[in-house]
């Protein structure tokens, strides 16, 4: 998925430490141009992975290291 490869190169290489959140469902539909349900899956496989958590309401913050993806 384009969306995962692209915040984890990110989260990889800086853009996003450990405690910053990643863009919002909304950002990333509007920076990718998909529909929401394709950016709460790419987010999701991003918790999957261990990379993010997301708290309701409050968005979705890196807490993983994504240096293996």
């Amino acid at each position: 998925m384009r969306i995962v490869a692209e915040l984890t190169t990110e989260i990889r290489d800086g853009r996003y430490a450990p405690g910053d959140r990643i863009p919002s469902e909304s950002e990333l539909c509007k920076r990718f141009g998909v529909a929401r349900e394709t950016a709460r899956r790419a987010v999701a496989a991003l918790r999957d992975r261990g990379i993010v958590e997301t708290e309701w309401g409050r968005g979705s913050r890196v807490i993983g290291s994504a240096s293996t993806e």
